[in-house]
This record gives structure tokens, C-alpha cells and sequence, in this order.
């Protein structure tokens, strides 16, 4: 057999085609220079509509109207304004008008009280309008009628958002006011200004530092009972707090018709303890267990409480006056009529009729119908 004797070639490797690269798209110039207008025009767009947003907070542009009260209780909590002013829609963004605030100085500005603001304003106006001196602040007329205690006054006081009766009695107990007729009156109890703050009609702003609502009611009691007026009171042998002890009774206890008549009977009764009608110096006037029972009507029990101002259980007058006296009743007080009379009682025609001994009063109660079931 013969052999093939021809070389075979070795075997070459398969060959694949090598990978082709691909291609990248070149942008043109131009189109490069479209995307960039593009995305500039659209964050211009982004931060200009932001910015007319906050352009139109600030500068109060473009907004509904709005109108709301803010109440500034303390003037170093600026944080509490703002958030009326947000909660209220008449700012959009609390930092800006933060910063803005900082910024102008106006949050420094603020006082105490109660403003009537709207979406008209821009920043600063309404920073402008939360001081002192605005002519948004919003005022209330309250009247203080005769015979009202501090209790009530200051009750009617926080009912016309003037102030809180847990402010208002702080001021009262324990701020020292500059006024002579208070010098001898010990602080700690907001009592002590019983008798003086003058009935009156009287302005206040809404959310009021209450230091100065008293004060203004202090200062028209001051003009009111001048010095004149007090120098008559001197003579008299009385102090002004006995005196204004006595005016409150006659207050507490007249008709209106027979405010001096009652007075000669508190005087009887303090100057002549020993006198043949009987009173051995107590008063007995039910108006004061009113004063000491919450201004209840008083009852038969209420005369063994024992307190100062229970003119049953304790002769002369009681410590002070127990309610705040009108013009009126200060007067009688000063001039009392001249009569002989220790006891009164109101009869069936709602006026009061005078006696100089008790079995005179005990016969005319029995005759009338209002005393049928004692």
C-alpha cells in the first residue's frame, strides 16, 4: 500500500470577522445650542413663576380678599403671629415673611393687642398695622356700670376681648400703681382695688396690656374724686377707703331713689352704737353677704360666715369697699341726709321704707306680701 507522502498544511484557525464598533450620532452644533434654550427657558419659566408667587405674597399683587383679626398676646412671640397670618391665608410663606421681617425691623415693632389685617396689605403694612400707633387696632366700648366688683369687671372685660381675667388680676394684685389713694394698700390681692376702678364708659383696644386698662379706670377715679373732693372727705374725719366703703353699701343696697336716706342710716348706726334702737354698732347690711357668698342672695345661714365683711357678725365697717361706687353714691356718702332712722326694709312697691326702732319694721314687714313666708 502506498503512502501519501504529501504534506498536509496544518489546520488554520477559523477567522471571525472582528466586532464593528458602533457608531455615535454626533449632534450637530446646532442642535446643542436648542437643548440649552430649552432647558434655560424652562428653569427661567420654573423660577419665574416662583418668583411671582413670592413677588405676589410680599408685594400683595394678586390675591383674593381676605380679611382677619390677629391677636398679639405677648410681644416677644413673634412666631405666633406669624402663624395667624398663615392660618388666616393672609400670608402664603411664613420664612419670607420672617426674613422680611428681620430684615426691615419690623417684627421689633409689634405691640400688644388685637388688628384688623387683610390681603390688601403687603409686607410691611402689615408689619406696620400690628403696633402700637396702627389704625388697625381694633377698639371696643365697654361700659362699667355702677356697683360692679372687680370679679365682674374683669369678667366683662375678658368677655369683650379686651383682656384675660387671669391677667387682668395678676396686674391688679401685684403691680404697684402711682396713685396716692392706693400707697396704704398692701399687694398680693386684686381686691385691693375694690372701690376705685370709677364706673364709667371707656374705649379699649382689643387685646390690651391689661396694665393699662386699670390704670385708665385708676386715672378716672383720680380726676373724679379730686382733691377737693378729698380734702371734704378729710375733714369729715374719714379716709378715702371708708369713705368709698360706705358709698359701695349705698350702692349695693339703694333703689335709686334713696341713696342719701340709706347713707344717714350706715352713719346712725356707726356713730351712735349705743343709741336706744338697738344695732350696738353692726351695720347688717345684706349686701355684704352678697360680697362674701359669690353674690348670691343672702340667706338666714349666710350671716354666721365668719369673715370681716359679715356686718352681722362684726360691728363698724367691713375691711373695704365691696363694689366699685358711681358718682352717686360717693356723694351721698359725703352728704348724708339728716333723719333719726337705724332700720329700712323694701316693701311690696320695690322701694324702701325707713324706721327709727325694729318693732316699726317688724310691724310694716308683716303687712306686706313679700315677707308672708319668712
Amino acid at each position: 500500500m502506498e503512502r501519501d507522502t504529501r504534506r498536509r498544511r496544518p489546520e488554520e484557525p477559523e477567522r471571525r470577522p472582528a466586532p464593528q464598533r458602533r457608531r455615535r450620532n454626533k449632534r450637530s452644533p446646532l442642535s446643542n445650542s436648542m437643548l440649552y434654550i430649552v432647558m434655560v427657558c424652562a428653569v427661567s419659566i420654573v423660577l419665574a413663576a416662583v418668583g411671582w408667587s413670592l413677588a405676589n405674597d410680599m408685594l400683595a399683587l394678586n390675591k383674593d380678599k381676605v380679611t382677619a383679626t390677629i391677636v398679639v398676646d405677648d410681644e416677644n412671640d413673634f412666631g405666633s403671629v406669624v402663624d395667624q397670618l398663615k392660618d388666616n391665608d393672609i400670608i402664603k410663606y411664613k420664612g419670607l415673611f420672617r426674613l422680611f421681617s428681620a430684615l426691615s425691623g419690623g417684627s421689633d415693632k409689634i405691640a400688644q393687642g388685637s388688628y384688623l389685617v387683610d390681603t390688601d396689605m403687603d409686607y410691611r403694612a402689615i408689619l406696620n398695622s400690628l403696633g402700637s400707633g396702627s389704625s388697625s387696632r381694633v377698639e371696643v366700648s365697654v361700659t362699667i356700670q355702677e356697683g360692679l366688683t372687680v370679679r365682674q369687671i374683669f369678667e366683662l372685660l375678658e368677655k369683650e376681648g379686651v383682656s384675660t381675667v387671669e391677667k387682668l388680676n395678676d396686674m391688679a394684685a401685684n403691680h404697684d400703681y402711682a396713685f396716692s389713694f392706693l400707697e396704704d394698700i398692701p399687694l398680693g390681692d386684686p381686691n385691693r382695688l375694690e372701690g376705685y376702678l370709677f364706673p364709667d364708659t371707656y374705649n379699649f383696644y382689643m387685646g390690651e396690656d391689661p396694665k393699662y386698662v386699670i390704670n385708665k379706670m385708676l386715672v378716672n377715679f383720680d380726676s373724679k374724686v379730686d382733691d377737693s373732693m378729698r380734702q371734704k372727705i378729710a375733714d369729715k374725719g374719714y379716709t378715702i377707703q371708708e369713705l368709698l366703703t360706705v358709698a359701695s353699701m349705698i350702692e349695693k343696697e339703694t333703689d335709686g331713689t334713696d341713696r342719701t336716706t340709706i347713707a344717714s342710716v350706715i352713719y346712725n348706726r356707726l356713730n351712735n352704737p349705743n343709741a336706744s334702737a338697738g344695732t350696738n354698732g353692726y351695720l347688717q347690711i345684706d349686701a355684704t353677704l352678697a360680697y362674701i357668698n359669690g353674690g348670691n342672695v343672702p340667706t338666714d345661714a349666710d350671716r354666721s360666715i365668719d369673715s370681716p365683711y359679715n356686718t352681722y357678725l362684726y360691728p363698724g365697717l367691713p375691711p373695704g369697699p365691696i363694689a366699685n361706687p358711681g358718682m352717686e353714691s360717693i356723694q351721698a356718702a359725703m352728704n348724708p341726709a339728716d333723719t333719726s332712722y337705724y332700720y329700712y326694709a323694701l316693701g311690696d312697691d320695690n322701694t324702701h321704707h325707713f324706721f327709727r326702732t325694729y318693732s316699726e319694721m317688724q310691724s310694716f314687714m308683716a303687712s306686706q306680701e313679700r315677707y308672708s313666708n319668712s
